[in-house]
């Protein structure tokens, strides 16, 4: 008798402290992502006509798919691009970011959703889609931030280095991975040389920092991350993020944070690099090669992310 009770004894303090712990603030999980019975449907809204139309999940994928990748490319790593838009359309969707803007689940704005081109859908997307419906990528139950980029230079980042993102934690974002992407990309990727006028990047840091840096004599770069990436760019007197330098240039002018070579010369910055993107997540041209060698569309994935499940969320 007295075994039985120090063990109902027992049983009750862990009842009580799984209480506790799920009861603590923050400590409850989002809801895991929905299953469903049919293909949902999703409200989309057109940037360029303000219309707001009704499309099927699977045909709005398509269009994503065909925008942001060479539709000509091999069906598996079409496949793979597919994957990671139904993820970032489904994670996208259950925040309610574009909801807020237009009372639409999703726009064809690539500064609010992501870049949407029907015009450019072929029988390659159309099989690309098709063969990985309804499939999601999954982190514990929960949907994953689907980064990917056009090339990663060689070697992915993690989200904090290329990205600067640190708002929640992206564990499953697979940093310092070798893909062999600058075998197969283009010469532009592999380096490229970027001119920039001084007065120019004086009103990006000053726009960046809230700092004039006056006049720019003198640039380096002050921090790398363990891929290689500036983190840090020091600009004169004032030290700004790489990723928040890139944008603020324009990301097609600073193609990635991936530097070789910064300094000033006359009245320009001088940048050289490679890669084009920030490198987080899946390399499109990696996936590319991937797909070249035989690997599946779930392979590509998980390839660039860890830990992570493939989730089919209807038939």
């Amino acid at each position: 008798m007295f075994r039985l009770k120090a063990f109902l004894s027992v049983l009750l303090a862990a009842a009580i402290l799984v209480i506790a712990v799920s009861c603590r603030p923050g400590a409850q999980k989002k809801p895991a992502p929905t299953r469903y019975d049919r293909e949902p449907e999703i409200s989309l809204f057109v940037n360029d006509t303000g219309q707001k139309k009704k499309i099927k999940l699977e045909d709005y994928v398509a269009g994503v798919v065909a925008a942001e990748m060479e539709p000509t490319w091999p069906v598996n790593a079409l496949a793979a691009q597919a994957i990671l838009a139904r993820t970032f359309t489904m994670e996208n969707i259950q925040a309610g970011r574009v909801k807020k803007l237009h009372g639409t689940d999703a726009s064809t704005s690539v500064e609010e959703f992501q870049a949407y081109d029907p015009s450019r859908i072929n029988d390659n997307v159309r099989k690309a889609v098709q063969m990985t419906r309804g499939e999601v990528i999954t982190y514990n139950g929960q949907y994953i931030k689907a980064w990917f980029s056009a090339c990663d230079g060689g070697i992915s980042s993690s989200a904090k280095e290329g990205l600067a993102y640190t708002k929640t934690p992206t564990p499953y974002v697979k940093a310092n991975v070798r893909d062999n992407c600058l075998s197969i990309t283009t010469a532009e990727n592999k380096q490229w040389t970027a001119r920039v006028p001084l007065a120019r990047v004086r009103a990006a840091v000053q726009k960046i920092t809230g700092k004039d840096p006056g006049n720019i004599s003198q640039a380096a770069i002050a921090r790398k991350g363990p891929s290689g990436r500036a983190e840090t760019i020091r600009l004169g007197s004032v030290t700004v993020g790489g990723p928040a330098l890139r944008l603020a240039l324009g990301s097609e002018v600073m193609r990635s944070t991936l530097l070789e070579n910064i300094a000033v010369q006359g009245d320009q910055l001088v940048m050289t690099g490679r890669g084009f993107g920030h490198g987080v997540g899946m390399c499109q041209w990696g996936a590319h090669l991937m797909a070249r060698q035989g690997q599946s569309p779930e392979e590509i994935v998980k390839f660039y992310y860890q830990n992570v499940r493939i989730d089919k969320l209807y038939p």
